[in-house]
């Protein structure tokens, strides 16, 4: 199983036994008073707080990138280096990443957190990466401007 399906059940079954605990947890609403008393069970608290560590502790979300390079060989990173400095020259504003998994160097670019926004940006630089293919990981969060 790959690191995304990883997250995606984790994040599943904490959300599953959060929900299974909020729709068991039992609400009473007083007529004589406009209080409301909350009766639940209390691994709540504990669930939600590991849940809220669990957020605390990601350090992006699942989106897209492009695949645009990928080799071994004696000159394959002086190679995934001079691509990525010419596509973060052409392209500023989209971050460039090399990763090396045993034997490859490869450059991943994008942070795109939908399959049509890396569609697009894949059809913008198709002439020259036309070996280019979009796949699913994780990505940084967006920068704040």
């Amino acid at each position: 199983m790959d690191r995304c399906s990883l997250v995606k059940m984790k994040i599943s079954v904490k959300t599953s036994i959060i929900l299974f605990f909020l729709f068991n947890s039992y609400i009473v609403f007083s007529q004589t008073s406009s209080k409301i008393s909350i009766i639940q069970n209390e691994n709540i608290n504990k669930l939600l707080q590991e849940h809220k560590s669990f957020n605390k502790n990601q350090s992006g979300i699942i989106g897209y990138r492009i695949n645009v390079f990928f080799d071994s060989g004696n000159n394959s990173k002086s190679k995934a280096y001079s691509i990525k400095s010419q596509l973060m020259a052409e392209y500023p504003d989209v971050e460039a990443y090399i990763v090396y998994q045993e034997p490859n160097y490869k450059v991943k670019v994008g942070d795109f957190r939908t399959r049509l926004d890396a569609e697009r940006f894949q059809d913008l630089i198709s002439k020259e990466y036309k070996n280019g293919f979009i796949i699913k990981e994780m990505i940084n969060l967006p920068k704040i401007k």
